[in-house]
């Protein structure tokens, strides 16, 4: 089956309940022979008002997280620098909490410059939801991409967190490309959705096209109220829905990052193949990846072109 502009939900499951491997084949079709490496700064943890229940920096949960306040552009510029040694092309500046907090906002605006410094590397920046005049000052500063997920689907967000809303993240998805930014918006699979709202979630992205689509699987953090979440899904639904968002999102890059080591190396493998083009390397915000070492190998014995 090959998917036209007219996509639906019914053809999505139907393609979702093919033979694996003949799924694959067809996600591949829409592939390219390059990867794109991303890395990323925790600039502020912990404390997060939310009540996001995957969350370790949720203040609802006593998950004996480290929380710190905003970091120094020094420590940005280092980090930076250390992530262009990496053949990385893209940087990101990471806060915990609903929305930048306004006492940090201009030194947030100060980290995102300070990306921009390093020739070769493009800022991005993922910091909660924005108001109007947020996003035109993060605009302003030269931010390249500004990364906000909206996690699941919308049927599903009320089992995931109730203070806020999916819409709530939408908005702040329409603000960035209002103001000419590029946008990271993408999910976490696992968290007790059922295969309709992972379908759901596919269409949804594809309603708000975004430049990458960053696939997170739950990590479950202990005190949080998914932690004994290992078993929502297995790796074969992780691969079917990897493939489904890639057929319905074509010209979105497909990114792995938290969870990923949640796969086989076979199937990350077979992911890298047939629908994901990208890979946050390195530490993710409260789990770990691949060193960055390891990717640029594996991107070699894979025969991809690095972006740049």
């Amino acid at each position: 089956m090959t998917i036209t502009a007219d996509i639906t939900k019914e053809k999505l499951l139907e393609l979702y309940n093919e033979d694996l491997d003949t799924l694959l084949e067809e996600s591949a079709k829409y592939m390219k022979d390059k990867i794109e490496f991303c890395s990323l700064v925790n600039a502020r943890n912990g404390k997060c008002s939310q009540n996001c229940k995957y969350c370790a920096q949720s203040s609802h949960y006593n998950t004996d997280v480290e929380s710190y306040p905003l970091i120094k552009p020094d420590e940005v510029k280092k980090a930076v620098l250390e992530a262009k040694e990496n053949h990385v092309n893209r940087f990101a500046v990471v806060t915990s909490g609903k929305s930048p907090d306004e006492s940090d906002f201009e030194g947030i605006l100060d980290l995102i410059k300070e990306v921009n410094k390093v020739e070769g590397i493009k800022s991005c920046a993922s910091i909660g939801i924005l108001t109007e005049e947020q996003a035109k000052k993060l605009s302003d500063a030269g931010l390249v991409r500004f990364h906000h997920n909206i996690n699941t689907s919308s049927s599903y967000y009320g089992e995931v967190c109730t203070t806020h809303s999916w819409q709530d993240r939408l908005n702040t998805c329409k603000l960035v490309k209002k103001y000419g930014m590029e946008l990271c918006c993408g999910v976490i699979l696992g968290m007790g959705e059922t295969v309709e709202q992972r379908v759901e979630m596919a269409l949804e992205l594809r309603e708000i096209h975004p430049d990458s689509i960053p696939i997170n699987i739950l990590m479950p953090i202990k005190n949080t109220p998914f932690e004994n979440y290992f078993d929502k899904i297995d790796e074969e639904n992780i691969l079917r829905t990897l493939a489904i968002f890639k057929i319905a999102n074509p010209d979105s890059i497909l990114r792995f990052c938290g969870g990923r080591m949640r796969l086989s190396e076979e199937n990350q493998i077979k992911a890298l193949q047939s629908c994901v083009e990208g890979i946050l390397t390195g530490n993710y915000l409260t789990t770990t990846g691949k060193s960055p070492k390891e990717d640029l190998a594996l991107a070699k014995e894979l025969n991809k072109t690095l972006v740049k």
